[in-house]
Formats: structure tokens, C-alpha cells, sequence
């Protein structure tokens, strides 16, 4: 049985954070398989695989819009939880959690209708050729239909782990990959409904896992609980949860825009191919992030707790923990990408051309990976801490002003330009990392002094 969640107050940061954070980086590995999954069955469809993975993989710029609304609502929403939990105010805290989930509720809806009735034009705009929209516009006419079950289940299971119930949101995510696993398999080759399976295998696990997530936060079990009474969307606390939640909704929606600027760029410069490698690059990027996301999940709600109760030194503390653990993830997954780039690869695809592509491809793409580190560690103490200013100014700065024109800028300094779109990545995430860290250093300091001078009006 779990102690209480005044542990992320009290316990030692070391061990807190470890159990904290193996529960959230194996359930970001686990909900990474809902896509990967997908696209390493689909790879091997014999004859039309790499088409396939090629349809499927211009899908995921849609997805990620998907997703990225959950996390505007689960990324300021549970922060904020926390540090009203911090605070010893559970009815604040209750009501954000009713609020954040009306919100997504409301908001899912809206998005299914947008994605069955628009989805083709949609996705001929983020890169699907003449020979990839059967397949593209197949997969994701079925993900649409299933949009509340994948909010829901990112949604709100960011407000178990908020109160320290991290395996409790492992569990929830395991459950429902292991089917997706199961499932994708009988549905592509068993029922031979190819991408088609693979959507419906999704949306089932996604189903399943949303009913388990709203089941627990809505029973005795949950420290917050999500009640009829508390439904009503009370518009001063979602607004700051969203305004929270506003860089990590651009961190993740960007993803569509730069997939668009970064396929059309490879579409022109490679054809089919380079489109494919792009593909593998960004699954393999994600299959990196994921983890470091965990880790920085797992620290949140001791920060945002911490910060609540004013407890700068435990706040500090936690913050060098993260910052170690994070670089020490990235520095070796960087030496493992370039030594072995092939291995990656291969995972995605069997055909040797589009592999041996894609390395080459992989190496210069993610160059820039050891420093990601440093990036997702301060950005996640800016939402952590509540620096909404902060936290929006670092992800515009990141994705639109840097690595957009860089894609089109950068090919015209290298002979092999199609090298040198994937080269724009790396350039430009160095480029960030340094301003973040500048901006970090003086605006930490300023949300720790804060803390003094809330002390002082008590």
C-alpha cells in the first residue's frame, strides 16, 4: 500500500525520484508502442510495407495535434494540482481536475468531427503522395473515431501520477499497450485489414485504458477525485492550467508543422525514400524522448509540490536530481545512435535500402541528442514551478524561430541537400539548448525568490 502523498514533501529526493520516475519512464516507453508498434507491423506487410509505414508515418504529425491537446490541459493542469496540493488546498485541487476534464472532454469531440470529415485534405497537406493516401487516410479515418479514448487516457492520467501515484499510471498505460501488442497482429495479418487493424487495435487499447484512468481517479483510491459536483468548468482555473500548459501544446503541435516543412523539404530533395527515412528518424527520436519525458514527469510533482508548501532548498534539490539523471540518459543514448544507427533503423523496416538510408540519415538528425538533456530538464522545472511565461517563450523559441527557417536554410549550404534538411535539426536544437539554459538561470532564481517573499506576507 502507498504511503500518503506527503512523502513528495518529505521523503529523500534520491530515492522518491527513482520510485517516482522508473513507474512514469517505463509508462512513456510502453505508450510509445501504441504508434511504434504499428508502424514495425506495418513495415513488414509483405509487398506493400514500406508504403505502408511511409502512409502511417505521415499520420503522425495529426496525431501528435491529438495528443498535444491532452497535454495542454494534463501539463498545466496537474502542475497546478500539485502545488494547490502543496498548499493543503484539496478543493482547489479537485476543482482543476473537474475543470481539466469538461475541458477535454469537450474538446475531443470537436476534434473527431474535424479529423473524419477533413482528414485527406489534411494529410495531402503534411506530405502523403499519390502513393501513400490510401493507406494514410485509412489509418486515420478509424484513429479519429476513437479521440476521447487516446485524450482521456493522456489527460487524465497525468493527475495520478501528480499525487505521487506513479505505478498506479504505469499500470493503466501497460494494460492497454499489452493489448494494442496482442490485438495489432490478429487485426493486420490475422483479419488482413492492414492499417486499417492497426488503427482499430489502437483505439480498443486506448478504450480500455481511459475506462481504468477515469475508474481510479474517480474512486476512494485517488487522493483527487473526480466528482459530478466538481464538473463544472470554473473559468479563472482552467485558464491558468492552459496558460501553463501553452508550451507544452506548442512543443508537441509544432511537431505537426515541422513534419510538414520537414516531408514536403525531403519529398522535394529525396522522393518516397527520404520521406520513409524521415519516418524512422523522428520514431526513433521519440522512442528517445519518451524516457527523458518520464524522468522529468516522475520530478514534477515533487517540484510543483514543494513549491507549493515553499520549500526552496527540497525545490533546488530535486532540480539538480533531474538535470544529472536526464544528461546521463542522453549522453548515452547519443553514443548508441551514432556507433549503431543501422540497429535503430532496422527496427521500423526490412527492406536494406530504406535502412541503410535512414542511418546515414539518423546520425546527422539526431547529432544534437546529447543535449536534450539540458532542454526538457529546464523546461519542465519552468511548468513545474508554475513560470508559464517562461516555459511558452523557450518552446517558441525551439520550434519557430529557429528550427522552421533552418529547414529551409541550411540544404543550401550542403551538397547532398536532403542531408541537410535532416542536419537542420541538430543546429538548431544547440542553438536552443544555449538560450535555454541563459534563460533558466535567471528566471529560476527568480521563481525561488518567490518563495521568500510569500513567506514573508504569511
Amino acid at each position: 500500500m502507498e504511503r500518503d502523498n506527503t512523502e513528495l514533501g518529505t521523503a529523500p529526493i534520491g530515492p522518491l525520484l527513482f520510485k517516482l520516475a522508473v513507474p512514469t519512464v517505463v509508462a512513456q516507453i510502453i505508450n510509445m508502442l501504441y504508434n511504434v508498434v504499428d508502424r514495425i507491423y506495418l513495415g513488414h506487410i509483405p509487398g506493400e510495407g514500406s508504403l505502408a509505414l511511409t502512409g502511417v508515418g505521415v499520420c503522425f504529425p495529426i496525431i501528435m495535434v491529438v495528443s498535444a491537446f491532452s497535454s495542454l490541459v494534463a501539463s498545466g493542469g496537474a502542475p497546478k494540482a500539485s502545488i494547490a496540493m502543496g498548499r493543503g488546498d484539496k478543493e482547489e485541487a479537485e476543482k482543476i481536475l473537474g475543470s481539466c476534464f469538461s475541458f477535454l472532454f469537450i474538446i475531443s469531440l470537436v476534434i473527431s468531427v474535424v479529423l473524419v470529415i477533413w482528414n485527406k485534405p489534411m494529410l495531402l497537406t503534411f506530405g502523403a503522395s499519390e502513393n501513400t493516401i490510401y493507406y494514410a487516410s485509412s489509418y486515420m479515418t478509424i484513429y479519429a473515431s476513437g479521440t476521447l479514448f487516446v485524450q482521456m487516457t493522456l489527460g487524465m492520467n497525468a493527475f495520478i501520477t501528480a499525487q505521487g501515484k506513479t505505478t498506479v499510471s504505469m499500470f493503466v498505460v501497460v494494460i492497454g499497450a499489452v493489448l494494442n501488442i496482442i490485438l495489432d497482429p490478429i487485426f493486420i495479418f490475422g483479419f488482413g485489414m492492414g492499417v486499417k487493424g492497426a488503427a482499430l487495435a489502437t483505439i480498443i487499447s486506448q478504450c480500455v485504458s481511459s475506462i481504468l484512468c477515469v475508474a481510479y481517479i474517480s474512486s476512494d483510491k485517488s487522493i483527487l477525485r473526480l466528482k459530478i459536483t466538481r464538473l463544472k468548468i470554473v473559468p479563472s482555473l482552467l485558464f491558468s492550467c492552459l496558460a501553463l500548459g501553452i508550451s507544452t501544446f506548442i512543443m508537441q503541435s509544432t511537431e505537426s508543422i515541422i513534419s510538414v516543412c520537414f516531408n514536403s523539404s525531403l519529398l522535394k530533395y529525396g522522393g518516397d525514400i527520404a520521406v520513409g527515412a524521415m519516418t524512422i528518424s523522428a520514431s526513433v527520436m521519440q522512442m528517445g524522448m519518451l524516457p527523458l519525458q518520464g524522468i522529468s514527469q516522475g520530478a514534477q510533482p515533487i517540484i510543483s509540490y514543494s513549491y507549493g508548501k515553499g520549500d526552496k532548498e527540497r525545490v533546488k534539490k530535486c532540480f539538480k536530481y533531474l538535470l544529472l539523471s536526464s544528461f546521463a540518459f542522453s549522453f548515452v543514448l547519443w553514443v548508441l545512435i551514432e556507433l549503431f544507427p543501422s540497429v535503430f533503423a532496422s527496427i521500423f523496416s526490412p527492406d536494406p535500402l530504406l535502412v541503410e538510408y535512414a542511418s546515414k540519415a539518423l546520425r546527422v538528425y539526431m547529432g544534437a541528442t546529447l543535449v536534450f538533456g539540458i532542454q526538457i530538464s529546464c523546461q519542465m522545472t519552468f511548468i513545474a514551478v508554475g513560470n508559464a511565461v517562461s516555459s511558452i517563450i523557450v518552446a517558441v523559441l525551439r520550434k519557430f524561430v529557429l528550427l522552421i527557417p533552418m529547414i529551409y536554410i541550411i540544404p543550401h549550404f550542403f551538397q547532398n541537400k536532403t542531408m541537410g534538411v535532416f542536419a537542420a535539426e541538430p543546429i538548431a536544437d544547440f542553438m536552443a539548448v544555449t538560450c535555454t539554459a541563459i534563460i533558466f538561470y535567471f528566471q529560476f532564481r527568480a521563481s525561488l525568490r518567490k518563495i521568500d517573499e510569500r513567506e514573508k506576507k504569511i
